[in-house]
Order: C-alpha cells, then sequence, then structure tokens
C-alpha cells in the first residue's frame, strides 16, 4: 500500500531527524534495526495486552501494555 509506504518514510526520516539532533550518525542498517526492535516491543506489548485481557488498547490502559503495575 502506497500510504503505508509513505508513512514507513516519514517515520524513518523522523528517526533520522531524532539522532542528527544529538549530533549521532546512523550506520548502514542502523534504522532497519531500530525497526525491528520497535516491532519486538510491539509484539511483547501486544502479549502483555492479551494476559491483561485488554481486548482495545486505549491511553488509559497503555500501562498493563507497558508492564508497568499501574
Amino acid at each position: 500500500d502506497v500510504n503505508v509506504e509513505t508513512k514507513a518514510k516519514k517515520i524513518k526520516k523522523e528517526i533520522k531527524e531524532i539522532f542528527k539532533k544529538e549530533g549521532v550518525q546512523l550506520g548502514a542498517g542502523s534504522i532497519e534495526m531500530l525497526l525491528d526492535e520497535l516491532r519486538r516491543d510491539a509484539r511483547f506489548m501486544a502479549i502483555r495486552c492479551r494476559q491483561g485481557n485488554v481486548k482495545r488498547l486505549t491511553p488509559d490502559l497503555f500501562w498493563i501494555a507497558l508492564g508497568n503495575d499501574g
């Protein structure tokens, strides 16, 4: 989907800007590794939601996805 690709490019650009602002250069493959880490985090968050019987993740329930005890 073109819209998804556009969003992915925007996210990559934002990540580059964050590191550039801090004076850090990203080597080849670094952004892909960051995105992989985000996917892993999202997967664990989804598992915590399931374990916490969360059917719809809302800002009020985000603490469950993060694994905090509230």
